[in-house]
């Protein structure tokens, strides 16, 4: 209720109490949301939405950070892969200057925030099939643990490669910067 108040025109009898909805624009969705507990690790929360997922495929986020991800692409690319779980990759780039030290202490080179050396990160966007679960229990921990790592001998990881725009939200930095950037109507990953 509180979404549709929040996006939508109301009347409001002050006398009563009574809110009327007039018009709204809402997304056809619908949401579940899951109490996996205060102590359950990564591995145990996506174990515990097994019986509301079903025998579909599934997204999944970690939902600290932002991308302007196409899913419709992902999805595809998921589907291409005929993997069990397809992660989004991103290339961040560096944070600081890069410099270059001979062994007698010599600057040689020295690069301004330069793109990483070709690694690719983990960007908390996932596609799922549902037999991701069968790598999964209740106590299960660190999703990026013992579950990935059997997917990845199994062979059942796949990379989406991600080029557009991807932040994370892991310090009070990030959340200035990305607060910034929707008060000024810069946020990269508002596509609708």
């Amino acid at each position: 209720i509180n979404y549709l108040h929040h996006n939508s025109d109301l009347r409001i009898d002050l006398k009563n109490g009574e809110i009327q909805i007039l018009d709204h624009e809402t997304s056809d969705w619908k949401i579940t949301i899951v109490d996996t507990g205060v102590d359950t690790l990564t591995g145990g929360r996506i174990k515990r939405i097994q019986d509301y997922v079903g025998d579909e495929t599934f997204f999944l986020t970690y939902g600290d950070g932002v991308s302007d991800i196409d899913i419709s692409n992902s999805l595809e690319n998921h589907i291409q892969s005929g993997k069990v779980l397809s992660m989004m990759a991103f290339q961040p780039s560096g944070k600081l200057g890069v410099l270059e030290i001979k062994e007698d202490g010599e600057v040689s080179a020295f690069k301004e925030k330069p793109n990483t050396d070709g690694t690719w990160v983990n960007a908390g966007f996932f596609v799922c099939e549902p037999e991701l679960f069968n790598y999964l229990d209740l106590n299960s921990g660190m999703f990026e643990y013992e579950p990935m790592q059997n997917l990845i001998k199994d062979k059942q990881l796949n990379a989406f490669k991600h080029n557009g725009f991807w932040m994370p939200m892991d310090t009070l930095n990030d959340n200035l910067v990305l607060n910034k950037m929707w008060e000024e109507k810069k946020a990269k990953w508002k596509v609708w």
